[in-house]
């Protein structure tokens, strides 16, 4: 698969899906690491004397209210402070003013487009691969570079409509991630213990089914853990309940019966704004719901952890916002920071969760995409990546 190296982009109109959809609170951006993890592929195309031509989403545009929302302006204000040179900004997604802004741009020089989502309002013509406005976007330029990993798990018009038309290849960042993944997936270092935590079990049944036979060691927590502990029996009171997968549940814990390790305390309370009572597994009340693995929950993962060559972190193991329920996930952190191993953390709230405890440093890997990571860890094909791996 060809990468931003294979091209010479000397003078070229080089168009790079970049993954900005960042957190926007009243005008500022609250975390910028998906801006961050963008800067290697942009400064390449730059210093090669590219004109750059930036394409991103950012949340969805519904409404004309989310339009003002969902404004990249103030993306476009960091990214110039990141690379310390103006960054152009175009408010519109298409039109003479964008046309002329680009064939005016000189080498070096960076131009971020506004929003593609904007153009979902009319009909979803950007999520729904609007073949027409995906070779209006492939016309404003000579050679795609999709960067934006947290979208490739989607068929686009802004990565998989002008890749079909373009010369296209990955950056940087794509390059990185299916490289942590792929050593993981094909050959890890053993023993390869994964984590899994998040609501539901409906959202994992794929990753199960497709990790269970390579991992040794699967270790249960979050939402969906209840749902597990429920198809043994066991009374989970107002806990999250998957009915729908509970016989998929109790099926796995038979198969792998010893490698799924699931929790045995639990940090309960009657509501998520409420303070926590820590139980033994068996021991929760009826109007209490699960919402943190326990104290010795979190021993017991680590006796798998500690010795563990590979780890996959996919969805944290308790309602980490409230610090009332955080102390499974800060926990399992603590553990990770000392063991000397393969660090894999799947984005989304999990990568989330821990930058913002500080532990960004602890680990290997944090993916910028959850959902693509997830369909990865599923044995899933990208079609962001896929169409560009066929040319």
């Amino acid at each position: 698969m060809k990468t931003i190296r294979d091209f010479d982009l000397k003078n070229k109109k080089v168009i790079i899906r970049v993954d900005f959809n960042v957190p926007i609170k009243d005008g500022k951006i609250t975390d910028d690491n998906r801006i961050r993890e963008s800067l290697e592929t942009i400064n390449y195309a730059l210093d090669k004397g590219a004109k750059v031509i930036l394409l991103s989403h950012l949340g969805r545009v519904k409404t004309e209210e989310d339009k003002i929302k969902n404004n990249l302006y103030p993306v476009s204000i960091r990214l110039s402070e990141l690379i310390n040179k103006e960054v152009k900004f175009i408010n519109e997604t298409r039109g003479k003013e964008l046309e002329e802004t680009i064939n005016n741009l000189k080498t070096s020089e960076i131009l971020l487009i506004q929003n593609t989502r904007y153009e979902d309002l009319d009909g979803k013509k950007e999520s729904g691969n609007d073949p027409e406005l995906g070779k209006y976007w492939a016309s404003l330029g000579d050679i795609f570079i999709n960067d934006a990993f947290g979208t490739s798990h989607r068929a686009h018009a802004s990565n998989v409509g002008i890749a079909s038309i373009l010369p296209s290849g990955i950056g940087f960042l794509i390059e990185k991630e299916l490289k942590m993944f792929n050593q993981v997936l094909e050959n890890p270092k053993r023993p390869f213990t994964v984590i899994l935590g998040g609501a539901k079990v409906a959202d994992k049944i794929g990753v199960i089914e497709n990790i269970a036979p390579l991992a040794d060691y699967i270790l249960i927590g979050g939402g969906m853990a209840y749902t597990f502990l429920k198809s043994q029996g066991i009374n989970i009171g107002k806990s999250l309940l998957d009915e729908e997968n509970l016989d998929f549940c109790k099926t796995m814990l038979e198969k792998y019966k010893d490698k799924i390790i699931l929790p045995i305390d639990s940090v309960n309370s009657e509501s998520i704004e409420g303070t926590g009572r820590t139980c033994f597994i068996n021991e929760i009340k009826d109007n209490e719901m699960g919402l943190d693995i326990g104290y010795n929950t979190v021993k017991l993962f680590k006796t798998y952890l500690e010795n563990s060559k590979t780890v996959i972190w996919n969805g944290p193991v308790g309602l980490f916002e409230n610090p009332e329920f955080a102390k499974g996930t800060i926990g399992l952190c603590e553990i990770l920071k000392e063991i000397d191993a393969v660090k894999i953390i799947g984005g989304g709230d999990t990568g989330s969760a821990i930058i913002n405890l500080g532990f960004k440093d602890a680990m290997t890997h944090i993916s910028t995409g959850g959902g693509a990571s997830l369909e990865l860890l599923e044995g899933k094909k990208l079609p962001g990546i896929e169409v560009i791996k066929d040319k």
